[in-house]
């Protein structure tokens, strides 16, 4: 490790952690100095963007364990799909009881795809002393971190805590064959996205003073379906553009979920999470929308709502992409865009301040026990979804539970 600086290798080199490298731009204590993809050319790309933009000149590692012996990877950010996350984990633990020196691993969300998978996975760190930060970048988005501070701030002491948050994310859909897959993701949307609607909405009532974990849950209530992707015309059409690994007619996940989670503060008040995830919206792009609401006060995000637009006439004419916005649907109109993605959807201030913990050897705001506590509102999710009735905690069940979707044995089955 250079003086007061971190290096930070990759383990996977896909979407997510193209988003990750590009951050490092607004990180000034931190360099990329490896990847490991199981894909070359996928770690190719990445190392070249990362020299591209100037944080780094990665070295190309084959394992995971060449990656953690590396003399300049100081942590690990582990991006690789949910299936393999586990495997990552013990890797990275072996490496280090056989003399690897790493100062902490930070895992992109989900942390896991069951309640059992994310402990063990905690429990390995643990035993290796390793510091482990969460990545969920919504809790560290500039309009969440300022409207939070605010409202806490101004609003909180004259008037009472907050007591409802609402939290949807919605898109057309993934990328990448694997998150379309209930048994190699975990689930559908609700695994993929709820788990940063509901991180982001637990943030918010969250008082600064207060750890995570001082809302301690009481009841979870939720409902899944398959509303546009298993209807035969679209399930032919996600066959295709997914090479043939994915079929919505005989194996659907679900493509929308909403859930309720009612928490209570330290002194006993209820407080509310209210989220909704969609791979069904069809709009501009990425829309990322938070309230806050409390006794005299209200909070209100929405990406889509920019400060920036343009409008291209139908004579402008041009191959697809999302150069505009994430998950872009359209290239012509009124389009907003997203100027700075990685900022506005937190992905800069989270690496930042993971950044900062590890280097001063400190827990960040987001350790690998958030990861299990919203893999058990997750998974309390899909239970309630299941049986068709509220889950009420503590409810034993959950360490042992898998989803039918993730089984591949859930019918699609719509609200």
């Amino acid at each position: 490790m250079a003086a007061g600086r971190l290096g930070i290798g990759f383990a996977g080199a896909g979407f997510v952690a193209r988003f990750h490298i590009q951050s490092m731009l607004g990180v000034r204590d931190a360099d990329v100095t490896a990847i490991a993809s199981p894909t070359r050319a996928h770690a190719d790309e990445a190392a070249a963007l990362a020299a591209g933009l100037g944080v780094g000149r990665p070295k190309v590692h084959s394992s995971i364990r060449e990656l953690a012996m590396d003399p300049d990877v100081d942590a690990v950010w582990i991006c690789v799909p949910n299936d393999a996350r586990l495997a990552v984990v013990e890797d990275l633990v072996d490496a280090v009881r056989g003399g690897a020196r790493l100062l902490g691993v930070a895992c992109e969300k989900p942390l896991a795809r069951t309640v059992a998978e994310a402990r063990r996975m905690l429990d390995l760190v643990r035993s290796a002393g390793l510091n482990h930060g969460y990545l969920e970048n919504q809790v560290f988005a500039p309009s969440v971190v300022r409207g939070r501070e605010i409202i806490w701030r101004r609003g909180v002491p004259a008037a009472g805590r907050p007591y409802l948050a609402r939290a949807a994310e919605e898109h057309s859909g993934p990328h990448m064959p694997w998150f379309w897959s209930g048994i190699r993701q975990g689930g559908g949307v609700l695994n993929d996205m709820l788990c940063h609607s509901y991180e982001a909405a637990r943030s918010l009532l969250t008082a600064p003073d207060e750890l995570r974990g001082a809302l301690a849950v009481r009841e979870v209530s939720a409902q899944i379906a398959s509303l546009k992707w298993s209807r035969p015309r679209y399930a032919s059409e996600l066959a295709g553009a997914m090479g043939g690994d994915i079929d919505y007619r005989a194996a659907p996940a679900e493509d929308f979920a909403r859930a309720m989670v009612t928490l209570a503060t330290t002194d006993g008040q209820p407080v509310v999470i209210e989220a909704t995830t969609s791979w069904g919206f069809v709009g501009p792009g990425l829309r990322l929308r938070m309230e806050l609401l409390g006794p005299e006060y209200s909070m209100q995000v929405d990406t889509l709502h920019s400060d920036l637009s343009v409008f291209l006439s139908r004579r402008v004419r041009g191959s697809g992409g999302e150069d505009l916005v994430e998950k872009q649907n359209a290239e012509q109109g009124l389009m907003p865009v997203v100027a700075d993605e990685p900022t506005t959807y937190g992905y800069t201030g989270e690496n930042r301040h993971m950044v900062q913990a590890f280097l001063a050897g400190e827990p960040p705001a987001e350790t690998w026990e958030d990861g299990l506590a919203v893999t058990e509102v997750l998974m309390a999710c899909y239970l309630s979804a299941e049986r068709g009735t509220t889950v009420r905690f503590p409810e034993p069940e959950l360490e042992r539970f898998v989803p039918a979707v993730a089984r591949g044995a859930w019918p699609g089955t719509r609200v």
